[in-house]
């Protein structure tokens, strides 16, 4: 445990260094761009086919009428952008994370070892392919994971746990490859995620509830139109100084137990092998005694 804190502090006072901050900016521009223009190509498409939907929705018609009756507001043009924006948020979500892990991670590791583990030796043990496809199946599943669990949602207990742990998987699987690809080598990656699997889920279920708070604001940018062009920028770099910070704390905390566990191999005693010492063979063949008999 005291890794666990230990890791999270410095992860923390690693993000408040500029260089950080200033790595931050280049997900929330790419991210940011493609946001909002997407945003503005489909959106108003989208809102008119949730909107469809809803009017054919018989109970949602019933309920919507009731509230009007009531002098409540439209239902439907409350839910409908609600509907889109939780449709996109796990999309946004998973290309955040998936922007960090391949613009930021490898620089805030680096610089986590520069600082650090300097000494420490880099065996690379993967190839930015194979992290690229290792984050890329991790993505995948997740979202499938998350489509299989939207069910269970409804049950007030499980949303509030699914998502999160959905999340948390899939930031431990990307973060805690990319934190040791460098140093760690394949046999020695597969130890450390033996060892500290659930410490490692944990930072990720942690910071996968961190991820819960700009979806609030996302959701905000959606009814309030006027504000939707600056407070999705704001989500957008929420997300991704979440990451950072898992990110760091990945690298702190991986980097750390690589180095304990090649210092405890390096001190495991050396099995010692049978040593054959070899003895004298006394010789068969004597050799006559040449001394000069004494004549007295």
């Amino acid at each position: 445990m005291s890794l666990l804190f230990d890791s999270f502090w410095r992860a923390v006072a690693y993000c408040i260094r500029p260089r950080v901050i200033l790595l931050s900016f280049l997900p929330l521009v790419l991210m940011g761009t493609v946001s909002l223009g997407l945003g503005y190509l489909y959106w108003d498409n989208a809102l008119d086919a949730v909107r469809q939907w809803l009017e054919a929705s018989t109970l949602i018609s019933g309920i919507s009428s009731w509230l009007q009756s009531m002098g409540g507001g439209n239902l439907k043009s409350v839910l409908a952008p609600l509907i889109v924006i939780f449709a996109v948020t796990p999309l946004i979500v998973v290309s955040s994370l998936l922007v960090v892990a391949l613009l930021m991670t490898p620089a805030l590791t680096a610089l986590v070892a520069d600082r650090r583990f300097s000494a420490l030796a880099r065996l690379r043990g993967a190839s930015f392919i194979s992290s690229l496809g290792w984050s890329l199946l991790s993505a995948l599943l997740a979202l499938v994971a998350l489509v299989v669990s939207v069910p269970l949602w409804l049950i007030p207990p499980l949303i509030l746990v699914l998502p999160p742990l959905i999340w948390g998987w899939l930031t431990y699987r990307v973060m805690a490859f990319d934190a040791l690809a460098e140093h760690a080598s394949a046999e020695e990656r597969a130890e450390i995620f033996r060892r500290h699997r659930l410490p490692l889920l944990g930072i990720g279920v942690f910071c996968g509830y961190l991820g819960a708070a700009p979806s609030l604001i996302w959701a905000s940018g959606a009814l309030l139109a006027a504000a939707f062009v600056v407070l999705v920028p704001i989500a957008i770099w929420i997300y991704t100084l979440v990451f950072a910070l898992s990110s760091l704390w990945f690298a702190h905390y991986c980097l750390a137990a690589l180095q304990a566990l090649r210092a405890e191999r390096a001190a495991a005693p050396v099995p010692s092998e049978s040593v054959v010492i070899d003895s004298p063979t006394p010789s068969l063949h004597h050799e006559p005694n040449t001394a000069t008999p004494s004549l007295n």
